[in-house]
């Protein structure tokens, strides 16, 4: 049970609270590059509860600024894009990408001059098919130096799905190593040949054993939860007999991103980015460690869900998630179809928008979510004092280069140190060819 008091501390995000105070000292994305796309790329972005727009100029800059221009306050989402900036179609205001006014054409000559009016604008860099932002103050931080953002845009695919709940509920599922036994149960198996692309389908390395039977098997995981530089790293081991473990660890990239195996040569990397304190965006990362991605594939998989422009899910409350019990009797745990991430919207939408977390009750499998809470409580009081910034976790290349975090799922010979999996992720790591 948590009490309401510390419940609002971890799930509000606006300007000013302490966890959207956090949160903004990291790079954040905002937007895919797909966004950006066509012949006028203006998007509206909302963000810890603060409305923006994003837009590329003429000369390829991209500027995210204040939605509301600084005269009279119309939506500049309806701008007209010219090769300097956005104009506001009210009285023609140009603002720059970094919010500066360069022109005021309805001014007199000695009013019509350079300004700033004090237009919130925030640094963005594209990488591998996502803009990421710097919301804070002061100079933004180095990209965290992870394998997504050093891959060649080839081995990288980028995309992103809407929720209607609080960040926390989004990052809670993805370092909760026991659910995957039961919300992603399936109840037969299939050819892990055809697991390209989904998660929980494919075989577990030279064993080539479905991930699908040893979740249904082997529910009960032993989990270790270990405190790195850049969050935390939990190891989930289930003991298949004498000589068998299967090895999974997820990484939490703090403070709201998640690297976890996809298969045994692609790795997820999942943010899960405030819009407001009801509703967040998740962005991922897909990084293949080997052959280049089918991009065009993975796309047509995940379109299957989701819908533009907003990358709503077609599947919600509004129609039970798609829940179907004739399913759930025989093919699926859930009874919700094969695509995981409509099993992860239910678990996360179903509880509200914002748990009331008086009334939950955590468990053994439960220790990453209570270190990670206290791990967020614990890094606010960090981040309200500047002069501590540099005690944040953050992830840092070794001499660098890119190194991790490291992830596994893969069968190893019962009780085998971290050691072991880790040679193997360094393995796929050093053969990339990137």
């Amino acid at each position: 049970m948590l009490a309401d008091e510390i419940n609002r501390k971890l799930t509000e995000t606006d300007h000013g609270t302490g966890c959207g105070s956090l949160m903004r000292l990291y790079w954040q994305p905002v937007a895919l590059t797909d966004e950006l796309a066509g012949n006028r790329p203006v998007v509206p972005v909302r963000i810890f509860g603060e409305d923006l727009v994003l837009f590329r100029n003429g000369d390829g800059e991209i500027g995210l600024i204040d939605r509301h221009c600084p005269h009279r306050q119309v939506d500049l989402c309806y701008g007209r894009l010219e090769g300097s900036g956005l104009r506001c179609p009210f009285h023609g205001w140009l603002f720059a990408p970094d919010g500066t006014c360069l022109d005021q054409p309805g001014e007199l000559p000695a009013n019509n001059r350079v300004r700033h009016f004090g237009q919130a604008s925030y640094p963005c860099v594209e990488r591998n098919g996502m803009i990421f932002a710097y919301l804070g103050p002061g100079d933004p931080p180095p990209l965290p130096a992870v394998d997504c953002l050093q891959a060649p845009d080839s081995h990288v695919f980028a995309f992103k799905g809407f929720l209607e709940c609080n960040y926390l509920q989004a990052v809670e599922v993805g370092i909760d190593p026991a659910h995957a036994s039961f919300l992603h149960r399936y109840l037969q198996d299939e050819d892990t040949d055809d697991s390209y692309g989904r998660q929980f389908r494919s075989g577990t390395g030279d064993d080539d054993i479905p991930v699908t039977w040893i979740m249904r098997n082997f529910p009960a995981p032993t989990i270790d939860v270990k405190r790195t530089d850049f969050g935390l790293q939990i190891e989930a081991r289930r003991h298949l007999d004498d000589a068998r473990d299967h090895v999974r660890v997820t990484n939490l990239l703090f403070p709201n991103a998640i690297v976890i195996p996809m298969s045994q040569t692609m790795a997820i990397t999942q943010w899960h980015v405030p819009v407001d304190d009801r509703n967040c965006y998740w962005y991922a990362h897909f990084t293949s460690y080997d052959a280049p991605v089918d991009k065009a594939r993975m796309r047509e998989q995940r379109m299957d869900l989701y819908q533009l422009p907003d990358y709503r899910p077609r599947l919600g409350r509004f129609n039970s998630w798609g829940y179907d019990p004739a399913e759930q009797e025989s093919e699926t745990y859930t009874g919700m179809g094969m695509d995981i991430n409509v099993h992860d919207q239910w678990a996360v939408e179903s509880p509200g928008a914002i748990t009331n977390r008086a009334k939950e009750h955590l468990a053994g499998t439960d220790v990453a979510i209570s270190r990670y809470r206290a791990m967020l409580l614990r890094t606010m009081e960090i981040a309200s004092d500047p002069a501590r910034h540099d005690e944040l976790p953050i992830y840092r290349a070794d001499q660098g280069r890119a190194l991790g975090p490291e992830w596994h799922d893969s069968v190893m010979r019962a009780g085998c140190p971290r050691e072991d999996w880790l040679a193997g992720y360094q393995q796929s790591r050093d053969g990339a060819g990137w």
